[in-house]
């Protein structure tokens, strides 16, 4: 898998913004009928847009016409034109509101489209990707994409066109009308203006994206002090956190500034180049009008076409910076897009079970090339069975869990459930018939029901009390003043470690998979606990598959076979009176645990 700090280097502009339009076409063309029909609002309202200086020329020339206004007022009042004048206005407004109501739809559909597109792509990453994520910044990067989205749709459809179409169009109507200047002076601010504005804002869009992502820099370190609230507490850090903090705004303040600066240099340079152009106009139209070959309407006309002109132009800068803010935003959400899971679902088969054998054969495998971890393992847990695993930290126990539900795949060897490689399975499939209960347990911000809810939505509120129970978890319920209503916090940080121990217990029970895996399951339970919970994960398991990872020997006694693993193999295996009788390492395993407790 390619990290995001892995990513190929920057594409050409041109072939990005082909590759983003080429994923967001299909959003477009789903409501064509609302694109088409919004295009000729458009269309519409710069027809009005440019008619408007039109309608003030005859005005002007029609009241410079009256030599006596002071009798028949009627005669000369040009009642016609002003109504005709403040209609067309109002159509230009109006058709542009409808505009945008009709497009919004389809603005606000491609955001949702290509927002669910990016979620269901984040869940297929691979377990390693979600590792080195940083979670504040990545929810800014989807934040910013979505909008991104939304300000490109928009704004590119209805402003760079429209005016393109209204440069278009004043450009040919003073040069039909009106001496060669006007048109020439227009046509020649437009390229210098749109020159200028394309080379600085290429330029500043490296201090946009330096600000973006000193923004999700400062988001992550936030959201990463506030979910660790209570380590922070524990060695009173609050000041230490602050300062790291304001460290990380310092930079971001930085950030904004050159971003502030470039745009100080970009906004001066298109004034500069409106102000000229709009003076060599007004001069030209001056000199026409004193040498009588045009009237002071032309005069109006002329300087009405350009605050109405330029005007638009000016913001045609904003509008291409803002864009390209945008692109620089759309951009970092299609390289999240571009990241393939290192572990592909290409399974074609179907998950066949009969008995629910787990075999490994000949594992190899290491999260880095530099640390290997499994050696050559074999191990089988017979169909129906329970095995344990034993052995210290870092013997690669809980490794085989990941490779298991094929959060990796091994380097070499192969896993088979009833014989089928889980390599051919599909991985929905294969982890529809695991169940896990891990060593920390995540919990999503709801209540304890709809935690437990979430292995079966559709199981019945019989089946929740009755694995709850199972669980342990009646007093929990009793305790709470709204059952099980109550609300477990985020990550479950409302409940004890015990707690949660036991609603992942429940949650799994529900669920009553084919293979039951177990990860340090009760490492947070009291002694006393723990028996009754490991009574009740050998009923259920009764018949299951199971796969217990455990610390305290003690509770795996029951356990159909017992594997001891260091160093990434099995190094013994059997029963526990065939392990103590070997008096080898689960025998020194086991005395050692019981001097501790004798301690």
């Amino acid at each position: 898998m390619r990290s995001m700090s892995s990513l190929p280097d920057h594409q050409p502009t041109q072939w990005r913004v082909r590759v983003w339009f080429a994923a967001l076409w299909p959003y477009l063309m789903e409501y064509r009928g609302r694109v088409l029909l919004a295009l000729l609002c458009l269309v519409l309202a710069k027809v009005a847009s440019v008619s408007l200086p039109f309608l003030l020329k005859h005005q002007v020339d029609h009241l410079t016409a009256i030599d006596d206004v002071a009798e028949q007022w009627w005669l000369w009042f040009p009642l016609g034109l002003l109504i005709a004048y403040g209609a067309v206005r109002f159509l230009n407004v109006f058709i542009g509101e409808v505009r945008d109501v009709i497009f919004g739809r389809v603005t606000e559909r491609a955001m949702r489209r290509m927002s669910l597109r990016l979620f269901e792509h984040l869940h297929r990453l691979s377990l390693d990707f979600h590792l080195d994520r940083q979670t504040g910044a990545l929810q800014r990067d989807i934040e910013r994409g979505t909008q991104g989205i939304s300000f490109l749709l928009r704004f590119l459809v209805f402003n760079i066109v429209p005016t393109l179409l209204e440069l278009a169009l004043v450009i040919g109507l003073l040069w039909y009308n009106y001496p060669p200047i006007f048109a020439l002076v227009t046509a020649m601010a437009v390229v210098v203006y749109v020159a200028f504005s394309i080379k600085l804002t290429e330029w500043r869009t490296r201090f946009v994206r330096e600000a973006n992502a000193m923004d999700s820099q400062t988001h992550t370190r936030a959201l990463d002090s506030l979910l660790n609230y209570e380590t922070v507490k524990y060695f009173t850090a609050e000041q230490r956190e602050s300062q790291q903090y304001d460290q990380s705004l310092a930079q971001w303040e930085q950030a904004r500034q050159k971003n502030r600066w470039s745009l100080f240099s970009l906004n001066s340079g298109q004034a500069l180049i409106i102000s000229v152009a709009m003076a060599s106009m007004l001069m030209a139209a001056t000199y026409y009008v004193l040498i009588g070959t045009m009237s002071v309407g032309d005069f109006v006309l002329v300087n009405a076409f350009m605050f109405q002109l330029f005007l638009p132009l000016n913001f045609l800068g904003f509008v291409y910076r803002e864009i390209k803010a945008s692109m620089a935003n759309i951009e970092r959400m299609f390289e999240l897009l571009d990241v393939q899971p290192t572990v592909p679902d290409d399974g074609q088969n179907t998950l066949q079970l009969r008995g629910g054998e787990v075999r490994f054969e000949q594992i190899f495998f290491a999260y880095h090339a530099q640390r290997p971890i499994l050696h050559g393992l074999n191990l089988t847990i017979p169909a129906g069975k329970t095995l344990a695993i034993v052995g210290g930290s870092g013997a690669g126990k809980s490794t085989l869990t990941r490779l298991l539900y094929r959060f990796y795949d091994p380097q070499q060897g192969r896993i088979l459930i009833d014989g089928q490689p889980i390599s051919d399975v599909k991985q929905a499939e294969l982890r529809q018939a695991l169940g896990m209960v891990p060593q920390d347990t995540v919990l999503f911000n709801d209540t304890l029901k709809n935690n437990v809810l979430y292995a079966r939505p559709d199981a019945s509120d019989d089946e929740v009390m009755q694995v709850l129970q199972l669980a342990q978890l009646q007093h929990l319920l009793t305790l709470s003043p709204n059952g099980w209503d109550t609300l477990v916090g985020e990550r479950g940080l409302k409940l004890s470690g015990g707690e949660k121990q036991r609603l992942a217990i429940a949650r799994m029970l529900l669920k009553r998979p084919a293979i039951m895996l177990f990860d340090e399951a009760t490492s947070s339970l009291d002694s006393q606990t723990e028996q009754e919970i490991m009574f009740a994960i050998r009923r259920i398991s009764e018949g299951h598959t199971a796969l217990i990872i455990a610390h305290r020997l003690s509770t795996v006694v029951d356990a159909d076979s017992i594997a001891v693993m260091e160093a990434g193999q099995i190094v013994e295996q059997g029963t526990h009176q065939q392990l103590m009788a070997l008096q080898g390492r689960y025998h020194q395993l086991w005395q050692m645990q019981q001097g501790q407790q004798s301690e």
